[in-house]
């Protein structure tokens, strides 16, 4: 039986809590069917799950794997000059200070990064995941899909401001509780990785249209 066809998405996963109870994932891709893009997701402490994507051809991807009660098509803007990732997308603006890597990142920075991409390494990664980190490396996402986390490096996000809506969100504060887009994938701590994310697909013609979505954007 031949395998569901897989895309891959190269860059950077941000992950923070605030003091008001929301939370932020940022993804920030320097390599994938689209192109390079950036795109947010949100949830508030009420619960409500926001995503703003650059086009809507990666929204389109987007929703197809995650869920969201609100999807805006707006420009996702992250510019990162060492420590400082300064994101702005439609209400949202974010300022990030990173770190430097602890023990994780150095241990996730040993593994050949062809080995860390592979999805067949999350068998060994979710478990040390779960039990470390309070984060999950593979599991299902929605219409069938599924999701490989290959971490390659972590370091830990010191310090955030966030506005939305213009309500500051306050200080940072722990990614708890695990966001409901799909099964909860960042760690407990606030922290940007480096990471290789891979989709599997149901169906052939699926990815197709995924890859002719990528090749009109880029166009």
């Amino acid at each position: 039986m031949p395998s569901s066809p897989r895309l891959r998405f190269d860059g950077w996963i941000a992950g923070i809590g605030t003091a008001s109870g929301t939370r932020v994932v940022v993804g920030h891709w320097t390599r994938s069917p689209f192109g390079p893009f950036s795109d947010v997701m949100l949830e508030r402490a009420d619960g409500h799950r926001a995503l703003f994507s650059p086009t809507w051809e990666t929204a389109d991807f987007i929703t197809g794997t995650y869920t969201f009660d609100d999807v805006q098509v707006t420009p996702v803007r992250v510019n990162v000059v060492g420590p400082i990732w300064a994101v702005e997308a439609a209400s949202l603006g974010l300022r990030l200070t990173v770190g430097r890597r602890g023990l994780p990142g150095f241990v996730l920075r040993a593994v050949p990064g062809a080995l860390a991409a592979w999805p067949a390494w999350t068998v060994v990664t979710d478990p040390a995941a779960r039990l470390w980190l309070g984060a999950r490396t593979r599991g299902a996402a929605v219409d069938g899909r599924r999701e490989w986390y290959g971490a390659r490096d972590l370091s830990p996000v010191i310090s955030a401001t966030a506005v939305n809506e213009g309500r500051v969100l306050g200080p940072l504060a722990p990614f708890e509780p695990p966001v409901r887009f799909g099964f909860g994938s960042m760690p407990r701590r606030p922290c940007v990785v480096r990471v290789t994310t891979t989709v599997g697909l149901e169906q052939e013609a699926e990815a197709e249209e995924v890859l002719r979505a990528g090749e009109r954007q880029g166009s």
